[in-house]
């Protein structure tokens, strides 16, 4: 059986076909061809033609140019394997004469504003020399990049045009439930303007980015859809067209569509200042397990556990590591996940409250936001002074306390303190939740360690207090995580 892959559903443009169709993306703006009144459909309409001549003005095909060199002459094209390709190849490439030539591409996209706003797929003209947006009415004309955002893969474009041009909006895409019906339009497969029909599958799809909110569709989308919208019945944009599920390229009933109240915001920062202005919080987190939770004694996993805190916003405010965030900005935090879109969505530099859960009691907090964008890649030391080594076995594992020169070996900070990890058992509960050698626990029970004997109190506390785990905060090449491990 083939494995299924997952792929962006654009079409290399063919010789003779239609202008190819670039993601655009709606703003938040008013209505322009929408009812103005949602409403929720419990059961199919007779026809999606009304809503499908309604919202199709406002759907655009994107080609792009984009120039690379080529080899000179114009090889001719053998099937895979022939022997010819190979005598082509060692003949005249990849290191022979070459000279640039043009290269197309083919996207969807929809007009957000009757100025010539348009929102596609970043990956549809990233790269892009040219890029040309063909209208409903067969109008062509050329389009200039505003901005992009990779981590969402949305672009906005923008066209001059004399004439106010029909628009689509913006719906609420948090409202649908799985089994709406929904309407996507494009350019599949570089056939020109396309419309199918099909429900929401599934919502809340992640795939690989940080801030991935995926509706998950059974309407058809094919390579070419890539940027183009996904309607509710009411002819409101609930999802950008992204990406497919499908072992051989084409729809098998897979589609991913990014949720609009994820699009709409990224759009207007794009709009606004041509990037995204992300909120930074200036934590490392991760999701609390159920053996964290009891190690913690607490009564459930819900919120975002700090295991690190280098120089920023959360560290002038008195965030620590090992605090659990529970509440931010006056909403209750689920899991990191949750965390992480609810800051990119505070505005840079607003003054938010964080309610922190330390040692079973509630802390609150007030933050100002950092931009996320210019603090990326920022990071932080630890300091302390190291013991005499020892060595001893526990959970499994080998460990010493760090000295210079061990911490030098392992590439941190001069004066890191903690407990090495040189050996772990194969069989033990430790190797099974991934501690490794070359780890260093810094801390146990959210307290620092810097002997065994800081560790063995640290245990016998957690004993103590009923608690069959100890939490440990481990590093790895200076990466911090949380790791709970049993005690009896």
């Amino acid at each position: 059986m083939t494995a299924s892959t997952l792929s962006v559903p654009t079409e290399p443009r063919r010789r003779g076909g239609l202008a190819g169709l670039f993601p655009v993306i709606l703003l938040g703006v008013a209505v322009a061809l929408g009812t103005g009144v949602p409403f929720r459909a419990s059961a199919a309409p007779d026809s999606f033609a009304d809503l499908s001549q309604k919202v199709s003005p406002a759907v655009v095909n994107i080609t792009t140019t984009t120039t690379v060199s080529a080899p000179i002459g114009g090889n001719p094209v053998f099937p895979e394997g022939s022997p010819f390709g190979d005598l082509f190849k060692d003949f005249n490439g990849p290191n022979g004469p070459s000279a640039p030539r043009e290269s197309n591409a083919l996207g969807s996209g929809f007009v957000i504003s009757a100025d010539g706003y348009i929102v596609t797929n970043n990956h549809v003209i990233e790269d892009a020399d040219q890029i040309e947006i063909e209208f409903f009415s067969g109008e062509r004309m050329p389009a200039k990049l505003v901005g992009t955002d990779p981590k969402t893969d949305i672009a906005l474009l923008k066209v001059e045009s004399t004439e106010a041009l029909p628009f689509v909006a913006f719906g609420d895409s948090d409202v649908m439930r799985v089994g709406d019906w929904v309407l996507a339009v494009g350019n599949p497969l570089g056939q020109g303007f396309s419309v199918s029909a099909g429900i929401i599958s599934a919502r809340n799809r992640e795939l690989s980015g940080t801030y991935d909110d995926y509706l998950q569709t059974d309407a058809a989308i094919n390579r070419g859809n890539s940027g183009g919208p996904l309607f509710n019945l009411d002819g409101e944009v609930v999802g950008v067209n992204t990406a497919i599920l499908s072992p051989n390229g084409g729809s098998i009933g897979i589609g991913f569509s990014m949720a609009s109240n994820v699009v709409s915001k990224v759009v207007a920062q794009l709009q606004e200042y041509g990037t995204t202005r992300r909120g930074w919080l200036g934590v490392k987190i991760q999701d609390v397990t159920p053996d964290m939770a009891e190690a913690l004694a607490l009564g459930n996993t819900r919120g975002a556990m700090v295991s690190d805190v280098p120089t920023g916003p959360s560290l002038d405010a008195g965030i620590k590591a090992g605090d659990i965030i529970i509440s931010f900005d006056g909403g209750e935090v689920r899991n990191s996940r949750d965390l992480v879109r609810r800051v990119a969505d505070a505005p840079v530099g607003q003054e938010v409250e964080v309610v922190v859960l330390r040692r079973g009691d509630k802390v609150n907090l007030k933050v100002t936001l950092g931009q996320r964008e210019l603090a990326e890649g920022e990071g932080a030391t630890v300091t302390g002074t190291a013991p005499v080594p020892t060595s001893r076995s526990l959970f499994g594992l080998t460990l010493e306390p760090l000295t210079p020169q061990s911490a030098g070996d392992l590439g941190l900070p001069a004066g890191t303190q903690g407990l090495v990890i040189t050996e772990v058992a194969s069989d033990s509960e430790a190797y099974q939740r991934g501690l490794r050698a070359g780890d260093v626990i810094t801390e146990a029970g959210q307290r620092p360690v810097a002997s065994l004997r800081d560790l063995d109190a640290r245990i016998e506390e957690a004993r103590a207090a009923g608690r069959k785990s100890v939490l440990l905060l481990i590093r790895r090449d200076g990466e911090p995580r949380f790791v709970a491990l049993p005690v009896v």
